[in-house]
């Protein structure tokens, strides 16, 4: 299926890159500087884990087959 653009809603992603411009110097790809929020008020959430599915599965076996042996 193909992305959507987000500039133009409705309209399908050409790849034209016009995307990841600066708001503040088009000229400039985005870096992620974050100088044109201003003084925005966000919030942060530090990642100290990052579990996959198989690490999921892995534990969740077990802590069942634990649970058996009781």
């Amino acid at each position: 299926m193909a992305k959507e653009c987000i500039l133009e809603p409705g309209e399908k992603c050409v790849e034209c890159g016009r995307c990841d411009c600066c708001d503040l110097d088009p000229a400039k790809i985005c870096d992620n500087c974050l100088r044109c929020l201003g003084d925005a008020d966000y919030s942060g959430v530090m990642i100290d884990k990052i579990i996959l599915p198989k690490e999921i599965k892995f534990k969740y076996r077990r802590r069942k087959s634990a649970k058996d042996k009781h």
